[in-house]
């Protein structure tokens, strides 16, 4: 019996240190998560898609096939006509799904300022929304990404009328599962004390931002990343031009993704290249070279 037991405890003994080994690997594989995904900004491709050299139907394979990314940001301006088309939005939802790509949000412009500071007006740019709110339903996105520059005599006043339509569209939004975000995009939104106060008053959990790296014109654009953050449904890492070495050369990548991820944020980052210097391609690939750089140097302090 004693040399049945002694048998028995070191067959414990060894079928513990086993799996060690095992322990360890799941945990290694839950480390070396990324800290964020990739998508690619259809506008990043404005160039190439007003040329009619690709369409947006296009969009998600060319995105793939390309430049090795799995998720997209639409523009509504190159579908603009289609938000209520079920057979085209059935046709890019098919090749989405065949492809394994994921459409995650639809930027929306030329529908009207949300920010109107007559009643009717306002009620009417809200109501030109809700049909890219049911397209990305449709599609499987998150979000619906908006303009809010607002409207009236004063700052303040501004941010009442501002405030008003994005917490209609988002109660909207809400019934559909669908995120409201804004983006930085000019005007009052630029400023991001101005705007995250306006989203903060608007008070809704699918009311959010889309900080962008550039677009913040005068205003600190770290500052304004970090102001942002708190509300953020997505990122945009905005890039022009390229030094020697691969970094852009007006946002320091480190630095705005030093303020992303301490933010809490782990979701996609989207690739928006608007330079001239090299060709759309060629900057969307110096653009994720770059982010996946920095992604692995912060790899080590956000793990």
């Amino acid at each position: 019996m004693s040399t049945r037991r002694l048998f028995l405890k070191r067959s414990a003994v060894t079928g513990g240190a086993l799996l060690l080994p095992q322990l360890t690997s799941a945990d290694h594989h839950k480390k070396s998560k990324p800290l964020f995904d990739l998508s690619l900004a259809e506008w990043s491709l404005h160039r190439t898609l007003r040329s009619k050299k690709m369409t947006n139907l296009d969009f998600p394979r060319v995105t793939k096939e390309k430049f090795g990314i799995t998720a997209v940001e639409y523009v509504n301006q190159f579908f603009k006509d289609k938000a209520t088309d079920q057979k085209y939005l059935t046709e890019l939802k098919t090749r989405c799904d065949d492809l394994g790509v994921s459409s995650l949000l639809i930027m929306i412009d030329g529908e009207g300022h949300l920010g109107e500071a007559e009643g009717s007006r306002r009620q009417k740019v809200i109501d030109n929304h809700k049909k890219w709110v049911e397209a990305a339903k449709f599609l499987g996105c998150h979000s619906i990404r908006v303009n809010a520059h607002g409207v009236g005599k004063s700052d303040e006043e501004k941010a009442a009328n501002t405030t008003k339509g994005l917490r209609e569209l988002s109660e909207f939004g809400q019934t559909h599962g669908i995120n409201v975000i804004v983006e930085n995009h000019g005007g009052l939104s630029s400023n991001g004390k101005w705007l995250s106060k306006v989203l903060k008053d608007v008070g809704l959990p699918n009311c959010g931002s889309l900080p962008d790296f550039g677009n913040f014109g005068g205003y600190d654009r770290y500052v304004g990343i970090k102001e942002l953050m708190p509300f953020a449904k997505g990122v945009s890492a905005k890039s022009h031009n390229f030094d020697a070495k691969g970094n852009e050369t007006k946002t320091d990548y480190v630095k705005a993704l030093q303020l992303v991820l301490d933010a809490g944020y782990r979701g996609h980052v989207g690739i928006e290249y608007e330079g001239r210097k090299i060709s759309e391609e060629e900057g969307i690939l110096a653009t994720k070279k770059l982010l996946l750089t920095v992604r692995d140097q912060l790899a080590k302090d956000y793990n």
